[in-house]
This record gives C-alpha cells, sequence and structure tokens, in this order.
C-alpha cells in the first residue's frame, strides 16, 4: 500500500469590502461549520493561531471559518508590504498541522445566531431563514459572517462579523441591501440596524 500523497497548503487572498481586511482562503477546513472571532490579543489564550497573528503586530482582528481566516490590519499598515508575510506565515503554519484552537478552547456563548430555536416566533424563523438563505453566502464570501440578534416592533438587530465588523461600507449594505431583501421577504421588518449601532 502507498503511503497517502499530502497535498500542499494552498492560501490565495480574496479581497472585502473593508479596505483594513482581507480573507486568506485556504484548500483545508479548518473550521467546517463554525467560525470564532478574535477582537484582541487577550481573548487568544486557546486560540494559538489567532495569537500568533496578533504577534505579528500589525493585526487587529482575526475571523476563522469553514476554510477561510480574514485578518484586520492596523491603519498604519499597508497590504503589499504585509500580505506575502501572512500568507508564508499560514502556509507554514497549516503545513505542520499546527492547531487552531485549543481543547481548551471555549468559545463564548453568543446571543448572535441564525439556529431556529424553542420558542422563535414565526417572524423569527422567517427572519433567520431569509438570512441564511439570501445573505449569510453573500456575506461569507466578503469573508465575514451576520447573525440574528433579535427582533422587538418592527426592528431587526444583527451581528457583524469577520470583514464586516467596522467596514465603511456595512452600514450601506446593512440599509440598501439587507434592510430591502428582509422587508421583502418578511414585510414585519421595519428596519435593521447592527449591534451597537
Amino acid at each position: 500500500m502507498e503511503p497517502a500523497v499530502k497535498v500542499p497548503v494552498m492560501i490565495y487572498t480574496e479581497s472585502t469590502p473593508n479596505p483594513n481586511t482581507l480573507k486568506f482562503v485556504v484548500n483545508r477546513h479548518l473550521l467546517p461549520n463554525n467560525s470564532v472571532e478574535f477582537l484582541s490579543v487577550e481573548e487568544t489564550a486557546e486560540a494559538p493561531l489567532a495569537k500568533a497573528l496578533f504577534d505579528l503586530g500589525y493585526v487587529t482582528n482575526v475571523f476563522i471559518s469553514n476554510n477561510f481566516v480574514t485578518i484586520s490590519k492596523s491603519d498604519a499598515s499597508i497590504w503589499p508590504e504585509i500580505m506575502i508575510e501572512i500568507k508564508e506565515f499560514l502556509k507554514a503554519y497549516f503545513t505542520e498541522e499546527k492547531p487552531i484552537l485549543t481543547e481548551n478552547f471555549v468559545k463564548a456563548e453568543k446571543q448572535a445566531t441564525n439556529e431556529i430555536k424553542e420558542g422563535d416566533s414565526d417572524v423569527e424563523i422567517r427572519i433567520k431563514a431569509a438570512l441564511d438563505k439570501y445573505v449569510k453566502p453573500a456575506v461569507e464570501m466578503d469573508g465575514g459572517n451576520i447573525s440574528f440578534v433579535k427582533f422587538e416592533e418592527g426592528r431587526l438587530v444583527l451581528q457583524l462579523q469577520g470583514s464586516c465588523s467596522g467596514c465603511p461600507s456595512s452600514t450601506v449594505t446593512l440599509k440598501q441591501g439587507i434592510e430591502n431583501l428582509l422587508k421583502r421577504f418578511v414585510p414585519e421588518v421595519q428596519e435593521v440596524v447592527a449591534e451597537n449601532a
């Protein structure tokens, strides 16, 4: 029996609507059907990949999902100077099969989720279904994530992560794109806002 041939790690970048954020797509499953976001190095005690990225000195946000890592940089850095270094770092990290998260990692219990829960109203179920089917795939293509937080009196609150977090165009996308779409599918939605907005 021949030994299994290891497929080399391949990484390519995709731009996002956020000029300070790039999406690094990997030909590996990183966190299948899951995602985690780190907004500071203090949150990375059990996340060696994110910690190592923050240790580069210019990383301000790390979002890891299915097969990509979305990285936000400081304003002082420019992508042409740091992109190759990050790609080489990620390629070496994944080639050595280092851990993304430790066994002790506990994902912060987030209230934002598109999972349908017992007790969800008919409107909430329709909102979550529309988010998963029409909005989430487009947001993931841009290196981000969007989740339901709450719906009260016509006002839908969503959580933005990854490239969407802090993106200058996210407000426009939220208002003109997502709000219009959801109003069409779920007429009860009158307004869509980002969490903490």
